[in-house]
């Protein structure tokens, strides 16, 4: 049986805190680098949307409830739309999330 393996997914997480930041996400960036990562937390898991109008690159989204991944998706630039349960999104450079699946562990390590 094999061990879990940990790896990291981003060095550079900004916090989308507050409705405005929430709703303004990624949007009017020219890119996410790689090593970084945009999260939304929210107060409690429901069904949660994101889109990609006026992002003009490709994303993998994560959604989670508590630490476990629920959902994983790419989304693609201007017209993506994502929609699962979680109290928390990560948003990631496209490719970055692709060994990732439902029922894994994603955590935001604050320092």
């Amino acid at each position: 049986m094999d061990e879990p393996r940990e790896r990291v997914l981003a060095e550079e997480v900004d916090l989308a805190e507050g409705p405005l930041s929430q709703a303004r996400g990624l949007m009017f960036r020219r890119a996410l680098p790689e090593g970084s990562a945009m999260a939304f937390r929210f107060p409690d898991p429901r069904g949660r949307s994101l889109h990609m109008l006026f992002v003009p690159f490709p994303i993998d989204a994560v959604w989670t409830v508590g630490d476990e991944v629920t959902k994983v998706r790419r989304l693609r630039p201007w017209v993506g739309l994502g929609w699962g349960t979680a109290d928390a999104i990560y948003e990631l450079p496209a490719g970055t999330a692709d060994a990732v699946e439902p029922g894994d562990t994603v955590k935001l390590v604050e320092e």
